[in-house]
């Protein structure tokens, strides 16, 4: 695992001030993903520099790498290959030669034999560069769920290429808020692709690859796509056999490593299926959970119960409010845009832990959507009895329902019931609705967040209400937060995180569930359930999803009331947010008025992170310390 810096098409007279300030800055922000190796190279056109986490073979796996007759290629890599003592054999069979046994060699030697239908073969989690030197020509792209991230600046004809976010900032000593990614932020709690919220600054789409000839645009082009496709209620035993197989398979692959691998363990039974399959391979597997002292925000009971019975160790910490707001802004910084999901904290305090012991940790993220866990999803099958009324009564409903009071019982139903899917679904959050956003932004509002799902819908408009709302989450939410946040929150503590979950041969059997099996009797995630009911602990299998994770609901009103006051009042951001609206919300909150902690949580990571970026309220020491000036 590593992070990397790359810039094509510098000017002559940028370049020495590019490699001696800019380069070394840049590198040390992301030497936390890579404190193990570093290199850098370098010619008239090109410049990449390279940060590595030994996983496998550190010795003969030094980047950036040279590869072909006269060095002709150079490649930068971020991630793990987990096909690719399999693919070896193919570049074997092609007469090719390899020099190492490292993945980022079978990369590129499959691109010199296959060019970019190279990305077709690889199963895994990836970024990447590579540079023709001869041709003076640069390859990249990003893997198909975009578990690792890939940023970059267009100016001119000249590109630059991070890992993270901050290796670029320091090339825009004025950076602009971009107005588009903070509304799409108020609806989401993420900045949707391929935006940032710094202007400048984009993100290549998973599942994308981009060309780029000295002199010439940059062209980015789609490689993959997730598609959904149900098949007709068939043979449930064969199905839930294919999915047994699939995790297993892929949970063995995830686990290549010449280091300690760990798991992440939750009282959910997604990460119970995939510490149970890796014990087997691993039978001395460490896992680590987190929680907090308030009642009903802590699953450490039913994680130990669940590694007592997998008889595998477990490690837990607890987390309180005071270290909770202490490490916010650090948090923030590690995350390089505003995700204004609460789970990012603890995922960062228990990756902390792993990282103490682990340097490679499995996780489960992934199969709420792939397998439709979310309780959402229910959602179609309870709002059924509207498919049928009359349209012109629906439109009656509504009409009552909107001058019901907020909060009044049967409103939010009615709402939901009487709007099509494609207005009212926009993924797993729903923040501020836009007359709200009317309220908060000092500017006018100008974007909805129909511009964003619109044409996933249009994708998936064939297919039934739960597998497009799955299709949406991935498109989105798993992209733009999930994943987001699972490998900021781990690499902050050089911790490699696996998704075994997110592997193109699940998805495959994945989009094949047909509605009916996907949720049934009223249970989510049914005929994954089904399919590891021989292979998880029976406490974990039925549990409840604990629901909102982080007890933000509770501090808001007590502990934060005060920490939260004057970061409205002090930030920076009164050109952009309306603080007295901020101040209203979280005074209702306080006096339990409405239940605003949503709301409340997306300004507040939006304000500190302006603090951090915009402000420079901290300042960065080094990989691993941030302070306040």
């Amino acid at each position: 695992m590593c992070g990397f810096v790359g810039i094509i098409d510098y000017r002559k007279q940028t370049r020495d001030l590019l490699f001696n300030t800019f380069i070394e800055k840049a590198s040390r922000k992301i030497e936390h993903r890579g404190p193990d190796d570093s290199g850098i190279y370098q010619d008239e056109q090109v410049l990449l520099a390279f940060q590595r986490l030994s996983i496998i073979d550190v010795k003969s796996g030094h980047q950036p790498m040279a590869y072909g007759s006269d060095d002709r290629y150079y490649i930068v890599f971020n991630g793990e290959i987990y096909n690719y003592i399999e693919l070896r054999e193919i570049i074997f069979s092609h007469g090719f030669k390899l020099k190492t046994d490292t993945d980022t060699e079978v990369i590129v030697a499959l691109y010199c034999i296959y060019g970019q239908e190279t990305l077709q073969l690889l199963r895994g989690m990836f970024s990447f560069l590579i540079w023709d030197r001869q041709e003076h020509f640069l390859f990249g792209a990003r893997d198909h769920f975009g578990i690792k991230p890939l940023y970059y600046i267009e100016n001119g004809e000249m590109n630059l290429f991070a890992s993270e976010l901050k290796s670029l900032t320091d090339y825009l000593p004025n950076p602009l808020i971009n107005e588009e990614s903070l509304e799409h932020y108020l609806s989401f709690q993420y900045v949707p692709d391929p935006g940032t919220m710094q202007k400048h600054i984009k993100k290549v789409p998973p599942g994308y690859f981009f060309t780029k000839k000295t002199g010439e645009a940059l062209e980015l082009t789609r490689y993959w796509k997730p598609k959904l496709v149900p098949v007709r209620p068939t043979d449930e035993n064969r199905l839930k056999e294919k999915i047994q197989d699939a995790l297993i398979d892929s949970v063995k692959v995830h686990m290549r490593s010449d280091v300690p691998v760990g798991s992440f363990l939750s009282g959910g039974v997604d990460s119970s299926i995939i510490a149970s399959i890796a014990k087997e391979f691993h039978p001395s597997l460490k896992t680590f959970s987190v929680g907090f002292m308030q009642e009903g925000y802590s699953e450490i009971d039913i994680a130990k119960e669940t590694a007592d019975a997998l008889g595998v160790e477990n490690f837990s910490y607890t987390v309180d409010h005071m270290e909770f707001m202490r490490e916010l802004p650090k948090i923030i910084w590690h995350m390089d845009d505003p995700v204004a999901d609460p789970a990012s904290i603890p995922l960062y305090f228990i990756a902390r832990e792993a990282s103490k012991q682990v340097k490679v940790v499995l996780s489960g993220e992934g199969a709420d959507e792939l397998f439709a866990g979310y309780n959402i999803y229910k959602e179609p099958q309870d709002l059924s009895v509207f498919g049928h009324l009359p349209h012109s009564f629906k439109q009656r409903l509504k009409q009552l329902a909107a001058v019901f009071p907020e909060g009044m019982k049967g409103k939010s139903f009615i709402e939901r019931g009487t709007t099509l899917l494609e207005d009212r679904y926009i993924g797993n959050a729903n923040i501020f609705s836009s007359a709200e956003k009317h309220e908060l932004l000092s500017a006018d509002v100008h974007f909805d967040p129909t511009d964003i799902t619109g044409i996933l819908y249009d994708d998936v408009s064939h297919l039934d209400s739960i597998s497009k709302m799955q299709y949406i989450d991935v498109m989105t939410w798993l992209k733009g937060d999930i994943l987001v946040k699972a490998d900021k929150m781990t690499m902050a503590h050089s911790l490699e995180l696996r998704v075994p979950f997110l592997d193109k041969e699940v998805f495959k059997i994945a989009s094949t569930i047909p509605h009916e099996l996907k949720i049934k009797h009223g249970e989510t995630k049914y005929l994954l359930r089904q399919a590891v009911r021989d292979i998880v602990p029976p406490h974990v299998l039925n549990r409840k999803k604990l629901g909102f994770p982080v007890p933000i609901r509770n501090w808001l009103k007590n502990e934060m009331y005060d920490w939260a006051k004057v970061i409205i009042w002090e930030s920076g951001t009164g050109d952009l947010i309306n603080k007295s609206y901020a101040a209203q919300l979280l005074d209702q909150h306080y006096m339990g008025e409405a239940d605003h902690s949503r709301k409340i949580w997306t300004v507040l990571t939006f304000m500190i992170w302006h603090q951090v970026f915009i402000e420079n309220v901290y300042h960065f020491d080094d990989a691993a310390q941030l302070t306040a000036k």
